[in-house]
């Protein structure tokens, strides 16, 4: 009765608090527990890549350069006087044979010296006859007196050796006229071309005037700047060193009249010094005959800027990549068996279109990462692109948006 009692006392706004509280607690209470789960793993992400195939290869350097001949000289006279003839071919671009006259000069003027001075040797040598004939006189007459010592002057030394001089001195004016009327007839000292004619018909021209300038046709020279990288591609023969006959093949190819030609050359040196601007060096390389019809299908001019592509030596170990697959110069990222990302460096070798040739610690069919680096880093596991159909974790593969950059920069090429 008392309990009842004291239930009636209670407020009604208590009585009703309570009650939800007990409800709340009995809520709580009978509500599910959810069980604990494991957090699926994210998506890995799904790259492009390209099995390396190492292989040995020689890798050819390309280059350029203007071609120029072997040796060109400024032809000019010895003599002076007027120009009285002029060869045929003597015009700009003609062709000439070692020895070919190219220049007449009037010899009128040298033929008078010439007789002139073989009129004076003449004398001298009457005047030599003469003391000969004298010191021979006087040594008998001395002989005929008796006495064994003889006064050189009264033999006749003096005047005899004077006589003896003045006729070496008369036959070298001789041989000095004969030459310079000699001379009025220009002669090439090696067979060529002529690249400009500087005198003509009529004209007057004095000891030391250029008549031409010529140039040896026979071998035509290409010097081609190199890097440090290309040349390290290259057997070139020793810096400084005499000209080699078993150097790298060279294939120089220019348009000519609209067509594209290939001259095929060697190169025969490499320069002893560097370029003290551009640090590069140069190789030097022929073209024998560089005019002839039955070895080359056009004529290399001289002055021609042409494409070089030089022969490399072989190499060992060298793998051909896309130019996606090397990010920051030297780096590119492959798979180890677990398809995670591992960093290696490589040495870039040349680059060819989108192609680079590297050399590394490649293992052949080793996967390489062909771009997009930038959604990856080492020991991340990825999906390769092809192998799987379906992503794990349930969901679609993810669309990954286009990186900012895919590398630092590009990378850098010995080729």
């Amino acid at each position: 009765m008392e309990r009842r009692g004291w239930l009636r006392r209670m407020p009604l706004a208590l009585i009703i608090l309570l009650l939800g509280a007990a409800g709340f607690v009995a809520l709580l209470n009978l509500k599910p527990r959810p069980e604990p789960r494991p957090e699926p793993e994210p998506p890995k992400p799904v790259v492009e890549v390209e099995r390396v195939q190492v292989q040995d290869r020689a890798l050819s350097v390309i280059t350029q350069g203007s071609v120029e001949p072997r040796r060109e000289i400024q032809l000019v006279s010895q003599v002076g006087g007027q120009i009285t003839g002029t060869a045929e071919n003597f015009v700009s671009g003609g062709r000439f044979d070692k020895g070919d006259w190219l220049v007449r000069i009037d010899t009128r003027d040298y033929e008078y010296d010439l007789a002139r001075a073989e009129s004076n040797l003449r004398e001298a040598e009457r005047v030599l006859a003469e003391q000969r004939g004298q010191a021979r006189q006087a040594a008998r007459e001395w002989r005929d007196l008796g006495n064994e010592e003889a006064n050189a002057l009264f033999l006749r030394k003096p005047q005899l050796a004077a006589a003896e001089a003045a006729v070496e001195a008369a036959r070298a004016e001789r041989d000095q006229a004969r030459l310079n009327l000699e001379r009025t007839e220009i002669r090439a000292p090696f067979g060529g071309r002529i690249r400009e004619t500087r005198a003509d018909l009529g004209q007057y021209v004095s000891p030391g005037t250029a008549i031409a300038d010529i140039y040896d046709d026979s071998v035509a020279r290409v010097r081609l700047p190199l890097t440090g990288d290309q040349a390290a591609l290259l057997d070139l023969p020793r810096p400084g060193g005499p000209e080699s006959a078993d150097g790298p093949e060279v294939t120089l190819s220019a348009e000519v009249a609209g067509e594209r030609h290939q001259w095929q050359g060697q190169i025969k040196r490499t320069e002893a010094s560097l370029d003290s601007q551009s640090r590069l060096a140069y190789a030097v390389a022929e073209v024998v005959e560089p005019f002839s019809a039955e070895r080359h299908p056009a004529p290399l001019l001289m002055g021609a800027f042409v494409e070089a592509e030089i022969q490399g030596k072989r190499l060992e170990n060298v793998v051909s990549l896309p130019r996606g697959a090397v990010f920051r110069r030297n780096l590119l990222y492959s798979l180890n068996e677990d398809n995670e990302v591992q960093e290696k460096q490589v040495r870039v070798l040349k680059v060819e279109g989108e192609r680079l040739w590297v050399r590394g610690d490649l293992q052949d069919g080793e996967p390489v990462i062909t771009g997009r680096q930038g959604y990856v880093s080492p020991g991340v596991a990825v999906r390769i692109a092809g192998e799987e159909s379906a992503p794990e974790g349930g969901v679609g593969a993810p669309v990954d948006p286009e990186p900012a950059s895919d590398s630092d920069s590009e990378p850098e090429s010995e080729g």
